[in-house]
């Protein structure tokens, strides 16, 4: 098996990944993975396709994260770990489609509009 190309997206963060056959090692940015996310949590995230599709270390993954916060990086991750593990194996498609894995989130911050604060609050309203 050659190294698999994929790319996930979650707000202004974008993972670029470089999956190949080995025995479950994930670098990000040069990092480990558990250096990188620290909380149990985002590293559940990171796993997840891997546990729901029975491939734990069996795949080796190079990482390059670019963008947004560390919980939008987890889920950049985790979308383009699903999309390398179906183009694997199109078995792999159904479990991790049903679990809501193979969709990009499309949330992003409304911007900010002229003559208010924020994207939606007012300035109070003077009677007098």
């Amino acid at each position: 098996m050659e190294v698999l190309n994929t790319i996930g997206r979650r707000k202004t963060s974008v993972a670029r990944i470089y999956l190949q056959e080995g025995k479950g090692k994930i670098v990000i940015n040069k990092r480990d993975v558990k250096e990188y996310f620290t909380t149990a949590t985002l590293q559940y995230i990171v796993n997840q396709p891997f546990e729901l599709t029975g491939t734990q270390n069996k795949y080796d993954i190079k990482v390059n994260l670019d963008g947004g916060g560390i919980k939008g990086q987890a889920e950049a991750l985790r979308l383009a770990i699903s999309r390398a593990l179906c183009e694997i194996d199109p078995e792999h498609r159904k479990p991790l489609k049903e679990h809501g894995l193979m969709k990009r989130d499309p949330r992003m911050v409304e911007r900010k509009k002229p003559g208010q604060p924020k994207a939606r609050k007012k300035f109070q309203f003077s009677k007098r």
